[in-house]
């Protein structure tokens, strides 16, 4: 069985788990409806993007 021959140091250990962590993600809002968004993305709600609409959400 494979076994290390040295311990592995504190530093050399969280280097590696440095990407793992979990974060909320970044959110702005919508300059038309003003709502929550990704930045740099269309709005979910109202479909606009830079003041142009991109996307016609239909209304149920």
């Amino acid at each position: 069985m494979a076994v290390p021959k040295r311990k592995t140091s504190t530093t050399r250990r969280d280097k590696r788990r440095t990407h793992w962590k979990l974060e909320a993600p970044a959110m702005s809002t919508c300059d038309h409806c003003g709502s929550a968004k990704r930045p740099h993305r269309v709005c979910p709600v109202c479909g606009y993007y830079n003041g142009v609409e991109v996307v016609h959400i239909q209304e149920a």
